[in-house]
C-alpha cells in the first residue's frame, strides 16, 4: 500500500542531512576569519572541543534519556572504530598532507570523501544505489570539485596520497557510524567532538602552537558546536532515515553552501564557476530529490532498539500510555507491504 503522501518518505532525512550540510559549509568561511589569530593545528582542536563539551553540557540540560536508544557494549567496537577513523587518523593524515601539498590540490583531493563514503556503502554494506542516485551524485561531486579547481589541477605525490587516505577514513567513519545510527546522536557526536579535540589540541601544543586569547577560544567553541557538532548530530540522523550513500551525496553540497556565504560574509565575488557550479549541484539533488524507490518489499523478523513513533512499521502495545517518540526493546513481525523508502533502520533489504 502506497503512502498518501508522496513526499512523506523524503521527510526527515533529506531535511536533516541539507541542514547539516548547511551548518558544516557554514564552518570554512568562518574559520577562515579565525585563522589571522589561531594556529590551523590548535583551530581544528578547538572546533572539535567546542562540539564535543557544547554537546555535552546540551546533554546534561536535556536529560540522558530523551526517548534514544542508548550505547551498549556491542556498540562500542563501532564507535571506536568511527572515532579511530574519523576523529583521530582522518584529521592527521589530513594535516600531514597539507604540509606536503598545495592548497588547491588538496581542496580537490578532499572531495573524495564523499565518493568514498558512497562506495563503501555501494560495495561494502550493498546498499541499493541505483544509476539515478549515481548520476546525482556525481553531478554533485562535479559541483564541488569545479568550486574546488583553482587551475592547477591535482598534485601526484605523497602529500596527496595521504589526503586521499583522509578522506578514505572518512568515508569509512561515515559507514561506521551507520551502523549505530539507531543509538543517541548526541551521545555519539559528543564523544567524537571530545576524543578528536584533545587529540587535534594535543598535537598542536606538541608543535609548539599556543592557546589564542579566550574571546577568540569562545568564538571558535561556537563555530565547533554548530558547524561540527549540531552538524554532525543531524547528519547521524539522517543516516537512520536515508542510509550512508544518500545522506553522503546530500552532504557534499556543503562546499557550494560554504561559497555562498564566502559572498555573504567575506565579499567573494559571484563567477561563472560558481553559477555552473551551482547549476550541476541543483540537477543533482533534484535526482535526489524526485527519486521514488518503491516496490513490493518482505520485513523479516527483527528485534532490536530505537527512537521511534507508532507508524506503520511500529505497531505494538504498551502496558500504559506513552509519549512518542520513545525508545525500547521491541519485536517487527515479518510482513509484506509495498511503499516509497529509503535504506533506512527497515529497509536494509537486497535486490535482485
Amino acid at each position: 500500500m502506497s503512502e498518501p503522501n508522496s513526499h512523506a518518505h523524503l521527510w526527515p532525512g533529506v531535511p536533516l542531512a541539507l541542514g547539516s550540510a548547511a551548518l558544516f559549509g557554514a564552518a570554512p568561511p568562518l574559520c577562515k576569519l579565525l585563522l589571522d589569530s589561531v594556529n590551523p593545528f590548535m583551530l581544528a582542536g578547538l572546533l572539535y572541543l567546542g562540539a564535543g563539551v557544547g554537546l555535552a553540557l546540551y546533554r546534561l540540560a536535556r536529560g540522558t534519556g530523551a526517548g534514544e536508544a542508548q550505547l551498549t557494549a556491542r556498540d562500542m567496537p563501532w564507535l571506536a572504530l568511527a572515532i579511530g577513523a574519523g576523529g583521530i587518523v582522518a584529521p592527521v593524515l589530513l594535516m600531514f598532507g597539507l604540509s606536503l601539498n598545495t592548497a588547491s590540490s588538496s581542496a580537490l583531493l578532499l572531495n573524495l570523501e564523499g565518493l568514498a563514503t558512497m562506495a563503501i556503502a555501494w560495495l561494502v554494506y550493498r546498499e541499493n544505489v541505483d544509476r539515478r542516485l549515481l548520476l546525482g551524485a556525481f553531478a554533485i561531486l562535479a559541483g564541488a570539485v569545479l568550486l574546488s579547481w583553482q587551475g592547477e589541477g591535482v598534485a601526484f605525490n605523497l602529500g596527496a596520497v595521504l589526503v586521499a587516505g583522509a578522506c578514505l577514513a572518512w568515508g569509512l567513519d561515515n559507514n561506521f557510524t551507520r551502523r549505530i545510527s539507531a543509538t543517541d546522536p548526541v551521545v555519539i557526536a559528543m564523544l567524537k567532538g571530545l576524543v578528536a579535540g584533545v587529540v587535534n589540541v594535543g598535537l598542536a601544543l606538541a608543535a609548539g602552537a599556543s592557546f589564542p586569547p579566550a574571546s577568540i577560544v569562545a568564538i571558535t567553541a561556537a563555530v565547533g558546536f554548530f558547524g561540527i557538532g549540531v552538524s554532525l548530530v543531524m547528519f547521524i540522523v539522517a543516516l537512520r532515515h536515508l542510509g550512508t550513500a544518500r545522506t553522503g551525496a546530500y552532504y557534499s553540497l556543503a562546499p557550494f553552501i560554504g561559497a555562498l556565504l564566502a559572498i555573504a560574509i567575506l565579499g567573494d565575488a559571484i563567477t561563472l564557476k560558481l553559477a555552473v557550479a551551482g547549476l550541476l549541484m541543483g540537477f543533482g539533488l533534484w535526482l535526489h530529490l524526485s527519486e521514488r524507490h518503491e516496490h513490493e518489499h518482505d520485513h523479516e523478523e527483527l528485534e532490536h532498539e530505537h527512537s521511534h513513533v507508532h507508524d506503520e512499521h511500529h505497531q505494538h502495545h504498551h502496558d500504559g500510555p506513552v509519549s512518542e517518540p520513545h525508545s525500547h526493546w521491541h519485536r517487527h513481525a515479518p510482513m509484506r507491504h509495498r511503499h516509497p523508502h529509503y535504506p533506512d533502520l527497515h529497509h536494509r533489504h537486497g535486490h535482485g
